[in-house]
């Protein structure tokens, strides 16, 4: 038996054993034909580098590579559960996980780690969690769903940045003006709802437009194109972010709304609560292939 076909039954193997809600894989490891119990095997981009990588790039001479080698395991170990733990976290923000044992598998060119993780004391959940007691969760599920489809697929070719801004609306409302014509004035409520899908091809293509989208926590579209009126002083965010995320997290501090931003360089994911930047996500959106 082959050496993938050994870790893809043994990742199989400790699913059933601890009734996992999801196995997750980063790599090309082949489930087919293995039995997993029912448990869905999600597929997520590869990591960029791999300890060989990370050993060549230093310039390192072959002693100093070897005895070095374990503190290299050691940080792509810690690399890989990280990675992990923030797929977990987009498959739980989107609404596939609900919570429990989550079975990653993670390749690079050198090595493969089979981790167990508890998506209930994952780090970037418990902070959805928290801007989740402000916005219904199917609201926030709806919201990052159609972010990750705009930071991976932009429209149109091209990247696009956007914001939402969620929940406290008639504060939001007052704090801010039009730049443009409200797409969503005088319109019935059905076509404003962000959670029936069919609207979401509409929301992605006004996402192009300048200025942000004011939605309130049942997940009701009030405007599109929205500039804020926001003092953006003594904001402290990550270096090289635009207006876009300071008005955004300077809104989140004036109102108890919560700012989703997608960068329009790189398709970041941010979300501000009280002025501060609680997640940040990268646009790798896990794919399901089997059950």
């Amino acid at each position: 038996m082959d050496k993938a076909r050994i870790i893809a039954e043994s990742a199989a193997l400790i699913s059933r054993e601890l009734n996992a809600a999801s196995i997750m894989v980063s790599g090309e490891l082949s489930f087919e034909g293995i039995e997993t119990g029912g448990i869905p095997v999600y597929y997520i981009p590869m990591r960029p580098k791999s300890i060989i990588d990370q050993l060549v790039s230093a310039g390192r001479d072959g002693k100093c590579a070897l005895r070095d080698l374990g503190d290299q395991i050691n940080r792509e170990a810690s690399g890989n559960s990280d990675y992990l733990q923030q797929a977990a976290a987009i498959e739980y923000v989107l609404g596939e996980l609900k919570g429990g044992t989550v079975v990653g598998v993670v390749e690079t060119r050198s090595s493969s780690s089979i981790i167990v993780h508890n998506l209930d004391e994952n780090p970037l959940v418990k902070a959805i969690k928290e801007c989740q007691e402000r916005v219904k969760p199917e609201v926030m599920s709806a919201v990052m769903n159609i972010s990750f489809d705009i930071a991976l697929t932009g429209r149109e070719g091209k990247r696009v940045g956007s914001a939402f801004i969620l929940g406290d609306s008639e504060e939001v409302l007052k704090r801010s003006h039009q730049i443009i014509l409200n797409p969503y004035a005088g319109h019935d409520e059905t076509h404003r709802n962000i959670l029936d899908k069919r609207n979401w091809e509409s929301i992605k293509e006004f996402a192009q437009l300048d200025g942000v989208f004011v939605i309130d926590e049942t997940g009701y579209i009030h405007a599109a194109g929205r500039y804020l009126d926001v003092d953006g002083k003594n904001i402290d965010i990550e270096k090289g972010l635009g207006g876009r995320h300071v008005s955004a997290a300077a809104i989140s501090r004036d109102t108890v709304a919560i700012a989703v931003t997608v960068s329009e360089s790189g398709g970041t994911i941010r979300i501000y609560k009280d002025a501060k930047e609680t997640i940040c996500m990268e646009s790798l959106k896990p794919s399901i292939r089997y059950i």
